[in-house]
């Protein structure tokens, strides 16, 4: 059930908020955005209790909390919710949607390295995306810099 779970999350159009066809404001609307903010699926509430054990060894645990749906980050400019099932991102206090797009490119030059979660992607992504917005001060991008704004 877990694949098939994985299947339909890869698959699915709430990956993609500027799907060509859709996307978060027309006809599918509401499908991108209970598949991006809504009810967890059973890949989603394991990814939650990981990260419940993980967190509060992490360098950045004082800057994360947990609610039931979302990890919630704090940063300096503001605080992000990312939702355990898409990875999907709103920041406050306006919950405007923050886009960002994992790099393929610079990855595929990195050596693998084991982690407990292999196989969960969007755990990785939700991880990557906590440290980068713990420390959003940081942040060098200028297409995250001016969703940020």
């Amino acid at each position: 059930m877990r694949d098939v779970d994985l299947f339909v999350g890869v698959g699915s159009i709430g990956n993609d908020p500027a799907w060509q066809d859709g996307g978060r404001e027309t006809r599918c609307g509401e499908y991108w955005r209970n598949y991006s903010f809504g009810e967890l699926s059973a890949t989603a509430i394991s990814r939650r209790e990981t990260l419940e054990r993980l967190i509060p060894r992490l360098k950045i645990a004082d800057n994360c909390m947990l609610s039931d749906r979302l990890l919630l980050v704090q940063g300096t400019r503001r605080r992000y919710k990312t939702h355990l099932g898409s990875g999907n991102i709103l920041m406050e206090p306006n919950d405007q949607y923050l886009c960002i797009v994992p790099d393929a490119k610079a990855r595929a030059g990195t050596p693998q390295v084991y982690l407990p979660f292999e196989g969960d992607a969007t755990l990785s992504i939700i991880l990557s995306k906590a440290f980068l917005l713990a420390d959003d001060r940081a942040i060098k991008d200028p297409v995250i810099l001016r969703q940020l704004e």
